[in-house]
């Protein structure tokens, strides 16, 4: 069944009309500032598209992990201010998530107003397992929004069943916003129609949280490259040692039975960044992928190895990259990273590749390491969201708007 959009909506008009906007702003904070606006950004061209449009814009969006609890340290007050500089006009933030005030505000609201309601997370049911306290929790979310409409445009939450975005969407004319629609599009082209040569490159700590992602993919790509936490779990599955390095020891016999599958596309290190302890100013060296001491962790693919992996890169005509190389929150070990990810943008303006970041640490280490963003293709907002996704998962907030 074909999902109603938000150009559909626009078409119908929403001069004068509420229409509720389920957006992700998760943004990250310090002292109170925003230190990465990428998600605030991309939320931007609906909520205008909307608000110009003379509709009465009420969103809804999350921040950090309140668990049901208020939090001001968790207010979404800092967004509001964002989305006020980014939209050219006032956003004011509700001083509750449904109850008295945030009635009151939306009840205020005029033609192309903008509205944004506290943290969604504020409130437990939000998250609830129980689906009649999320749907009493929809009920008054839509009940800000009379004869309204529901645009689902947090494409990073789009795989969690929670009120603001899936229940609510049962209670209003839904549609995916612009960022959504665009998100689906992209992770469709890399999943099912992707030019090759094609690199799926994955890092972070986990082999267990990129198997179904590692699965699903495999048979379809040309090189697997594997850095970061996880590639220690395959260097035991090869036999050597790997000292203090991360090590999901329940996963290793996967590890085998996947290099045993897929050891012709799987690329892994040669060289590591292996360092005395888990610090920025550690004692550290590289080493052979094979060789490393006990006592010592890898925190970083070595250079070797990043020249290696650059080398695959810069033939592809589709790359996915999910993960980091190495912990490049310290300068030390941060160079895997770097030289990983300037390999994509490289190959994206040299080779004409069709590059995406696959969100979360990964988007998180652009914007950290002064990367060009507009260098690659596509920077998904949603790391769980497009893995889920890409694994083959049903979205269930994006199932509802099928329905």
């Amino acid at each position: 069944m074909t999902v109603k959009t938000l150009q559909d909506l626009l078409d119908e008009g929403v001069e004068g009309r509420y229409v509720l906007v389920r957006s992700d702003l998760n943004v990250p904070l310090k002292d109170g500032s925003i230190t990465d606006p990428g998600r605030i950004d991309a939320s931007v061209p609906t909520l205008k598209a909307l608000s110009d449009a003379g509709a009465k814009v009420v969103v809804t969006a999350h921040l950090g992990r309140p668990k049901g609890e208020v939090n001001p340290e968790l207010s979404l007050a800092p967004v509001a201010e964002a989305l006020s500089e980014r939209l050219d006009r006032y956003v004011a933030v509700a001083g509750d998530v449904s109850g008295e005030d945030a009635h009151e505000r939306a009840n205020g609201l005029t033609d192309g107003d903008v509205l944004l309601l506290e943290n969604i997370r504020f409130d437990a049911r939000e998250t609830s397992k129980d689906e009649s306290e999320r749907e009493a929790f929809a009920a008054e979310l839509a009940a800000l929004v009379p004869e309204g409409a529901f645009v689902s445009d947090g494409f990073g939450v789009v795989h969690r069943a929670q009120a603001s975005v899936y229940d609510v969407a049962k209670k209003l004319p839904h549609y995916a916003g612009g960022l959504v629609q665009s998100e689906l599009e992209v992770l469709r082209k890399v999943g099912e129609a992707a030019e090759k040569p094609y690199a799926v490159v994955l890092g972070g700590s986990k082999v267990s949280d990129k198997l179904g992602v590692i699965e699903a993919l495999a048979p379809k790509v040309d090189y697997l490259i594997i850095g970061g936490g996880m590639c220690f779990t395959f260097l035991a599955a090869q036999g050597h040692s790997v000292g203090d390095s991360l090590l999901q020891e329940e996963m290793i016999d996967t590890c085998k039975d996947l290099l045993d599958r897929y050891g012709d596309q799987i690329v892994l290190p040669t060289d590591v960044v292996v360092a005395s302890e888990f610090s920025a100013d550690a004692d550290h060296k590289v080493v052979s992928a094979d060789a490393i001491p006990d006592g010592w962790m890898g925190l970083d693919i070595g250079p070797d190895s990043a020249k290696a992996f650059a080398a695959k890169l810069a033939e592809t005509k589709t790359v996915f990259w999910n993960g980091p190389m190495g912990v490049f929150e310290m300068e030390a070990f941060a160079n895997g990273t770097r030289f990983v990810a300037q390999a994509i943008v490289d190959a994206t303006r040299d080779n004409g590749c069709f590059s995406v970041v696959g969100g979360g640490d990964s988007a998180a280490a652009v914007r950290t390491l002064g990367l060009d963003e507009d260098g690659f293709s596509h920077i998904s907002t949603g790391g769980g969201a497009s893995l889920e996704f890409l694994e083959g998962k049903d979205l269930p907030g994006v199932q509802v708007l099928e329905s």
